[in-house]
């Protein structure tokens, strides 16, 4: 299950860099809860593709520095850049939950804009 949830996070950031949130949406399970700064927490696939395409416009990029699983948790760290000049760079750590399925079933993020 560790190995299929990490695959399933890191094509998370690719669909997301590519704006593909139908192909983000196909990763996440019927009952995700997706906890964003700044935003109200996000239940259910629709919920949380609506947060996901606020919280990373069109030409956002995640810069993966590192991935750690164990069970069905994973722990990413990296770097997240909006392109906007308003919105630094920021460091982010995103702490996963993987579904029995499979699907990512819940997301919380935390950053802080780098000095």
């Amino acid at each position: 299950m560790t190995v299929a949830g990490i695959d399933h996070v890191r094509l998370v950031y690719d669909y997301l860099d590519g704006g593909d949130l139908d192909g983000c949406g196909s990763l996440l399970h019927d009952a995700v809860v997706l906890e964003l700064p700044g935003l109200q927490a996000a239940r259910g696939r629709t919920g949380a593709l609506r947060a996901l395409a606020l919280h990373a416009p069109p030409g956002t990029r995640h810069l993966v520095d590192r991935v750690a699983a164990q069970d069905r948790t994973v722990i990413v760290t990296g770097r997240r850049v909006t392109g906007e000049a308003a919105v630094p760079e920021q460091r982010f750590v995103d702490v996963f939950t993987i579904a029995d399925d499979g699907l990512l079933r819940t997301c919380v993020r935390y950053f802080h804009a780098l000095s």
